[in-house]
């Protein structure tokens, strides 16, 4: 069966690459998805696959503790899911993806179009191209293999196209499961070369307000610069992340991407004219964790941080900066590496690559951690991409077949599995 898979992969490629192009060409920013949704819910009709489409309810899913709030209203935002019905009552699979993407902007640090979808040589560019179009088509194309092989997959197939996995998920991989969605195991087929991730890093996304006192320029004395006091804190940060970067570690996320934890400023604000002593400034942040550390934890240790470094400012003490969290906010996720699920995985995917998978973890989040909340099993695999959020963003089309290929084998193998 491997060989008739290859097969049938191998002269139908172009097919698969001509469909990453057409959802590439489709642009899904976050909050903006709709036309991308009908497109797959038509791929899956093709299959006739049973179609389940629904708008996520807001007061169900945010109640769940690893909900965030992208601010972005539901209404008109559609999950669309197709499921195959397996012949006999083997293991059931759900093969994820999400249809959003984050903006190109700014345009003029791209050499192309952000949404050609254009090929050149074995690399295909676009807003998304890697980040996840590819792997929610490789999800298709692999079922539709199956079905076209005629062979009669044992358990039920689920395929998820969802929306703002980029805001958060909450809306999209956590509805789907909130909605009763579930299955025996669960892949993401998000771009991590051709690694199985199996653990991610917790996520926080903070903000700290200070107050300054505004006055004229020209009597600067008389005021007090938000910029200044917030320097104090600026520092520290900087210094408490390179004291995790050099003491936290965690094996798996530097094997998946070179450092286990990070704390970064992403955002700083402050004054509104040259000639005004700026009365605020806000900065925004995030801080990455690693299994081990709790939400708790990390909150804790960021207050601490902020009000030691302004220790001995009058002014500060008396107006103490303001800690708050917002957006982001997800615990580690960790699936056991010897789990049958995985290791089956493993087996299979060096069976039909020829050569040794690498087991990671990675220091960004993906949708796969919400099975933790469901006690279900969970991973990633996707194609080799480049450049994902940043400008010529692209995915390697050889990765996208090897894919497509463990796919359609583990869909057999797992679904006729006696795993537990």
């Amino acid at each position: 069966m491997k060989k008739k898979i290859r097969q049938y992969i191998d002269e139908n490629k172009e097919e698969l690459f001509k469909t990453i192009q057409d959802v590439v060409r489709i642009k899904s920013v976050v909050g903006h998805e709709q036309e991308m949704q009908a497109f797959m819910k038509k791929k899956y009709e093709e299959l006739n696959l049973k179609i389940y489409e629904f708008e996520p309810n807001y007061e169900k899913v945010s109640s769940h503790s690893a909900f965030i709030d992208s601010g972005i209203p539901f209404g008109n935002r559609k999950n669309v899911i197709g499921i195959y019905r397996g012949a006999k009552k083997g293991k059931s699979l759900t093969l994820h993806g999400h249809v959003d993407v984050v903006s190109p902007e700014p345009l003029s640090n791209w050499t192309m179009d952000p949404w050609c979808g254009d090929i050149i040589g074995n690399k295909l560019y676009g807003r998304g191209a890697a980040d996840m179009k590819a792997g929610l088509i490789s999800n298709w194309f692999a079922l539709k293999t199956l079905i076209d092989l005629g062979y009669p997959i044992a358990g039920d197939v689920q395929l998820h196209a969802v929306i703002e996995e980029e805001a958060g998920g909450g809306g999209g991989a956590l509805a789907c499961l909130e909605e009763g969605f579930i299955t025996d195991g669960y892949i993401s087929t998000e771009p991590h070369n051709l690694n199985v991730t199996i653990s991610h890093a917790g996520i926080l996304y903070f903000r700290v307000c200070v107050k300054g006192r505004i006055a004229h320029a020209g009597l600067a004395h008389e005021g007090v610069n938000a910029i200044s006091k917030m320097m104090k804190i600026v520092e520290a940060l900087e210094k408490l992340n390179e004291w995790r970067a050099q003491n936290i570690k965690f094996e798996l996320y530097e094997k998946g991407s070179g450092q286990a934890v990070h704390l970064n400023v992403g955002v700083l604000k402050a004054g509104d004219w040259v000639s005004t002593v700026p009365g605020e400034a806000m900065l925004e942040g995030r801080i990455g964790f690693i299994p081990g550390e709790t939400r708790e934890d990390i909150k804790q240790l960021m207050q601490d941080t902020i009000m030691q470094s302004v220790e001995g400012d009058k002014w500060m003490m008396e107006n103490p900066p303001l800690l708050e969290w917002f957006g982001w906010s997800t615990d580690p996720w960790y699936q056991d590496p010897e789990d049958p699920f995985v290791q089956l995985f493993l087996e299979n995917a060096e069976e039909t690559m020829g050569y040794e998978v690498n087991t990671i973890g990675r220091a960004s989040g993906n949708d796969a951690r919400f099975t933790q909340y469901y006690d279900k099993k969970g991973l990633c695999f996707g194609p080799v991409g480049e450049n994902m959020h940043g400008p010529d963003e692209c995915v390697h089309l050889d990765s996208v077949v090897e894919v497509t290929n463990v796919l359609a084998n583990y869909i057999i193998k797992w679904s006729e599995s006696k795993c537990k």
